[in-house]
């Protein structure tokens, strides 16, 4: 899971880890992929600019352009994984990319329940802040009750002699 960075919006690998799992050197995959290109879309695979490269190279400590095999790197979606299993053929290459898609599926379901979560938490959050508007509301009749100055009520009913008002 460590291995998977997210880029342009998407999930994907960057091709000498993939290599690396697949147990070939970095060129003959990127070999295989060139003799095949017409399997990978741009949806399944693309190569990192100048920019993502050094984003890359900041954000994940990888020692330098140099460590990433001095080229741009192409980097992989799952379904670039999982085509690059029949394009390398080998059953280590078959065995490793059937792993990555499960890493991959388990990612996926574990930002699904923390969407759901976060959703719960938003939820609370909209009852929380009703209920301070309906306590701001409580608190200003309150003021107003004590603010109200008492007025002097006469008294009702009967006088004796010699009381005054």
């Amino acid at each position: 899971m460590s291995k998977i960075v997210f880029i342009r919006g998407l999930r994907v690998m960057i091709d000498k880890d993939l290599a690396e799992i697949y147990g070939v050197k970095p060129i003959r995959l990127r070999e295989q992929v060139k003799r095949n290109l017409v399997r990978f879309p741009e949806t399944f695979m693309f190569q990192l600019d100048k920019q993502e490269v050094q984003l890359l190279v900041s954000q994940n400590a990888i020692a330098g352009h140099q460590s990433l095999g001095g080229t741009r790197p192409y980097v992989f979606t799952e379904h670039g994984i999982l085509m690059l299993a029949n394009v390398l053929k080998s059953q280590q290459a078959i065995q490793m990319s059937i792993k990555i898609i499960e890493i991959f599926v388990q990612l996926r379901e574990y930002l699904l329940s923390n969407k759901e979560l976060l959703l719960k938490l938003e939820q609370l959050e909209n009852i929380a802040m009703k209920h301070e508007a309906d306590i701001q509301l409580i608190f200003e009749y309150i003021k107003q009750l004590i603010a109200t100055p008492k007025k002097e009520l006469k008294r009702i009913g009967y006088r004796l002699p010699g009381e005054s008002d």
